[in-house]
């Protein structure tokens, strides 16, 4: 890491590093990189209406994630039939996986976490050394290299740059189990890109499965669940490298501090209900 930013925090209080763009030189890491001839994969899910978006992500990602090293895109999809021939650089490969559907937004996400760490254990482990997931609905507009390469790596919400207020409607039911209580969150992180070794993205899809099935059981749902099983695990077991906001970056936002917007996400409709940030510290410095 290269101390070139004062403007933003660059280092957690448990020194795990926080990447912007002037805190690496990627040269550097590609070097570094290409001597552990390592493979990392990207898995993503494009289930019902959100087929729509696989052209647009696999073109962008083909181009800018990991460019020049070796990428496995595992796309889970209810409508394989409906994947068109996509180009692919020559170090990539595209393994499409059909997956049942699933008419309940509640299913899905607690399939979600089921599929990967059963897909982990049978066949992940194998071919990949790192994993990334990564929402089908958003648009690479910059190199995401192996700056992000890690153990265990989040990706900071941009919304905390703007915390909103809570929406009481926000909860179909009761608040999920795992929220985490006033005060004692570190970051807020977005369950749009999240990744990290096999290994421990194994342990995270694990225990999020199960938080999400105890909720389940006790007749709690919620529209950001997900992200808060997610974040709940994050609290317990910190992350050893934190993606700054530039990795997610939602278009609706606008900050001085982001230098580069490397991912974005493509919106189906204009208005959209931020998740809750009121539990976390700020991450730029003062």
């Amino acid at each position: 890491m290269l101390p070139w930013r004062r403007d933003v925090l660059v280092l957690t209080p448990w020194l795990a590093p926080i990447v912007w763009e002037g805190t690496f030189s990627r040269d550097i890491l590609d070097a570094q990189y290409l001597q552990k001839n390592l493979v990392t994969g990207v898995v993503t899910f494009a289930v019902e209406n959100y087929v729509q978006f696989i052209e647009g992500f696999m073109s962008s990602a083909n181009e800018y994630f990991l460019a020049g090293h070796p990428v496995n895109f595992y796309l889970f999809t209810d409508c394989p039939e409906k994947v068109s021939h996509l180009q692919m650089a020559p170090e990539n490969h595209l393994f499409v996986i059909p997956v049942q559907h699933d008419p309940r937004w509640q299913d899905i996400s607690k399939s979600r976490m089921d599929m990967l760490s059963s897909y982990i254990q049978s066949q992940f482990q194998h071919e990949v050394d790192y994993l990334y997931s990564v929402d089908i609905n958003v648009q690479l507009l910059a190199h995401i290299g192996v700056e992000i390469i890690d153990a265990l790596v989040a990706t900071i919400s941009s919304w905390q740059v703007t915390p909103q207020q809570e929406d009481e409607a926000s909860e179909k039911h009761s608040e999920p189990q795992p929220a985490i209580p006033e005060g004692q969150g570190d970051f807020h992180y977005t369950a749009s890109f999240y990744g990290g070794s096999v290994a421990e993205v194994y342990k995270l899809s694990r225990a999020c499965s199960a938080g999400l099935l105890q909720d389940r059981e006790n007749g709690i749902e919620g529209p950001w669940q997900h992200e808060s099983h997610l974040n709940r695990y994050l609290l317990l077991h910190k992350p050893t490298r934190l993606l700054s906001p530039e990795y997610y970056w939602d278009t609706e936002l606008s900050s001085s501090s982001i230098l580069v917007k490397r991912m974005c996400p493509v919106h189906q409709h204009s208005q959209r209900q931020a998740p809750q940030t009121k539990s976390v510290r700020p991450f730029f410095s003062v």
